[in-house]
């Protein structure tokens, strides 16, 4: 019966090769359950997002009261709303740590599947970046006016761009509208790079602990970890339901209770902590166009780990050195975030500098260590 459904049925075929019947190392630990719990997260920010949309009017003037009205009036519309918000807060969470996993265990070496993950954060962090801004409170309005500045610092053509951008001479209804549509549509193409990123893993298998090759034990992906997975899921979304629950504005910011004004400047100006690491590069670089240049590193550079590796062995374990300096950056990317928190002022701007010159020495000085190492044992 199986085999004529399968016969019948290309696409079940190709998902019981792919999935159920996938050879899996049999020693990764739970730390490769964040794949799944991303593939949770974007499925909770679609549909809570699509839900969201249904009700929602891009408008200067009137998004804050009816993003306002959805939450007291709308029939569980707080619900989804902090779902929708606190989501994209789990959503960085898991990438970070999903990023992290594979920066320890150098899964960068997977180029295809890496470059696409890349890519994914990129797309991910645009439209997080647009759907802040869109309930137009005084937050979001001076961080959207902030941010697309920024392009002003293109050569020749930043003016035109910054008012292309806005669709007029500041940020307005239609920069609103602009950001609107693309937030709604840029989740959908991540969804489609998410098959192809999954497509090159497929391809290549995924990694181990050890570092080892393709010859290490290898078990079916079903039961075992389908149900870890299934684990994982389960006990994520039990404590995001307490949050959201319990918590709901832990992470936000008093200012998100003020409508926009054009004319009242925030006294700090402040994204959500999971870009303030690259906000605290931004303002850390004296100079304007430096610091859009170095804040645009701060995520590009991730792209060039596969090409820079030159150990022997695949896994940092194996080198208590680059161990203690992977952790060291975990710390320094930390202190960003904190740093990213405090008001632009000494001591938090000369410790700024000095993080993000250590943020980007891990990238230089991690590849020479390795290859330092490896000469010494040998």
């Amino acid at each position: 019966m199986t085999k004529t459904i399968l016969k019948a049925n290309p696409l079940m075929k190709v998902f019981t090769n792919t999935l159920i019947k996938l050879p899996a190392p049999s020693n990764i630990s739970s730390m490769w359950n964040f794949g799944s719990l991303l593939f949770l997260c974007l499925a909770m920010q679609i549909v809570s997002g699509l839900l969201l949309a249904s009700t929602y009017s891009a408008n200067l003037e009137s998004s804050f009261q009816l993003v306002t009205q959805i939450m007291e009036a709308t029939d569980k519309g707080w619900l989804i709303r902090y779902i929708h918000a606190n989501g994209a807060s789990l959503f960085f969470a898991c990438l970070y740590m999903h990023i992290g996993r594979g920066m320890y265990y150098s899964s960068f070496l997977y180029t295809h599947v890496w470059s696409a993950g890349v890519t994914l954060l990129l797309l991910t962090m645009a439209a997080a970046f647009m759907g802040y801004v869109l309930p137009v409170n005084q937050m979001s309005f001076w961080g959207a006016s902030v941010i697309t500045n920024l392009f002003s610092e293109v050569p020749y053509l930043g003016p035109t761009i910054v008012q292309f951008i806005w669709g007029g001479v500041s940020v307005d209804t239609p920069t609103i509208t602009r950001f609107f549509t693309f937030h709604f549509i840029i989740p959908f193409i991540i969804l489609a790079l998410v098959v192809v990123h999954i497509t090159f893993l497929h391809q290549t298998g995924s990694n181990n602990p050890l570092g080892l090759s393709s010859s290490v034990s290898k078990i079916s992906f079903n039961l075992f970890f389908s149900m870890k997975d299934l684990f994982g899921v389960l006990l994520t979304s039990l404590l995001f339901m307490v949050v959201i629950l319990y918590w709901p504005l832990f992470l936000g910011d008093d200012e998100n209770f003020n409508t926009a004004d054009p004319a009242v400047t925030p006294h700090h100006i402040q994204p959500e902590w999971y870009f303030l690491f690259a906000y605290t590069i931004l303002r850390s670089i004296p100079n304007k166009l430096g610091g859009v240049i170095a804040l645009l590193l701060s995520v590009l550079i991730l792209y060039i780990l596969p090409f820079t590796f030159m150990s022997k062995m695949k896994s940092t374990s194996f080198y208590p050195v680059n161990a203690f300096m992977f952790w060291s950056f975990i710390v320094t990317v930390i202190l960003l975030t904190w740093i990213g928190m405090r008001a632009v002022e000494e001591p938090y701007t000369s410790t700024g500098q000095v993080l993000t010159c250590m943020y980007f020495m891990y990238f230089i000085a991690s590849p020479l260590i390795f290859k330092l190492w490896d000469f010494l044992k040998d």
